[in-house]
């Protein structure tokens, strides 16, 4: 393509689409459709251009050009509380629910993986004396020691908000870094993973593990759950990168990029639960049986709300990405 024959034949109509979008004055009815013409007609130049002979400044100056047109011609929306209402409603539990292919496993992968690390280390001493000194391993694990003191040795609401943070900058963690082909989650899970061994193992050693599981059950259900959703989202974002299916590799990406964002929201807000559980629930006078009870509901609640709410929302077609209406131009390309 002979560029500078091209500027030549469509200056005229870029200059014009830059008027119009100059005017102070409201547009009439004809102005609005010639707008929208030209905003189209721009837009295929743009691709054209990109695609044939790009040229940085050229380029630079019809983005900036279709950017333009495209808020004139689609208008500037504010969120609402209906936004809100509708993210909880369906697009988070649809996004969760489209990718349970990824993180059930993981779940079932990883508590096989904490179970046998639990095994293991509480079936060998040698493995226990690797971990801390004998005097250490008494203190942690003794009736009234640091495993059991630990969810009550700060006040409940500020120990509740540090957990939350935590976990929520976990949970970011696993679905921004599955961008690296998801190497750096499974990293995550791992130290995830091996510190519930660890803490199983140890306890189990000494034949408290009915404890520790007392200890963390109330909140860890939930918790691990968010842990699990996030890292397979996580690994789901990094495999796009390889096997972006029939879309080009920039639209998987941001399609699913765009989907993990609001996830992260989602499950900081899960995560928030699992805190204020842990925080005021786990270390309360409450019977065992009536800690555990109370995290096996918040569990299940999650899961209700996911398999039902969001596979019913999934099944009607939302992917927990924006409405289309709000996404960026998508810049039509050349045959």
């Amino acid at each position: 393509m002979d560029l500078d024959v091209f500027v030549t034949a469509h200056r005229a109509e870029w200059d014009r689409l830059d008027a119009l979008l100059r005017r102070q004055r409201r547009l009439n009815g004809a102005e609005t459709d010639e707008l929208v013409a030209l905003y189209q007609r721009t837009a295929t130049h743009l691709s054209l251009i990109q695609s044939s002979a790009p040229d940085p400044q050229l380029t630079g100056r019809l983005s900036q050009l279709v950017a333009r047109a495209r808020s004139a011609v689609t208008g500037t929306r504010r969120a609402s509380w209906r936004d809100v209402t509708r993210f909880l409603a369906h697009g988070f539990p649809a996004a969760v629910y489209r990718s349970r292919h990824w993180w059930v496993p993981t779940a079932l992968l990883s508590t096989v993986v904490a179970a046998l690390l639990g095994w293991w280390i509480g079936t060998h001493p040698e493995v226990q004396s690797s971990i801390a000194a004998p005097g250490e391993l008494r203190e942690l694990t003794r009736p009234g020691g640091q495993y059991e003191t630990y969810y009550s040795s700060h006040p409940a609401a500020s120990f509740a908000a540090q957990v939350w943070t935590n976990n929520a900058q976990a949970a970011a963690m696993c679905l921004v870094l599955g961008i690296f082909l998801g190497l750096p989650v499974l990293w995550i899970l791992f130290q995830n993973m091996l510190n519930l061994g660890i803490g199983a193992g140890l306890m189990s050693s000494v034949g408290r593990l009915d404890t520790f599981l007392g200890l963390v059950l109330p909140h860890g259900l939930l918790e691990l759950t968010a842990v699990f959703v996030a890292a397979g989202t996580g690994l789901r974002l990094g495999w796009t990168l390889i096997d972006p299916g029939p879309r080009s590799r920039r639209t998987a990406l941001a399609e699913e990029g765009r989907a993990a964002v609001g996830m992260a929201i989602g499950l900081a807000l899960v995560l928030f639960v699992s805190g204020a559980i842990e925080g005021f629930v786990t270390p309360s006078g409450l019977p065992t049986w009536a800690r555990i009870a109370i995290g096996v509901g918040a569990e299940s609640a999650f899961l209700a709300y996911v398999f039902v709410l969001g596979g019913r929302a999934a099944r009607a077609g939302d992917t927990g990405d924006v409405a289309a209406a709000e996404r960026s131009a998508t810049v039509p390309t050349a045959a």
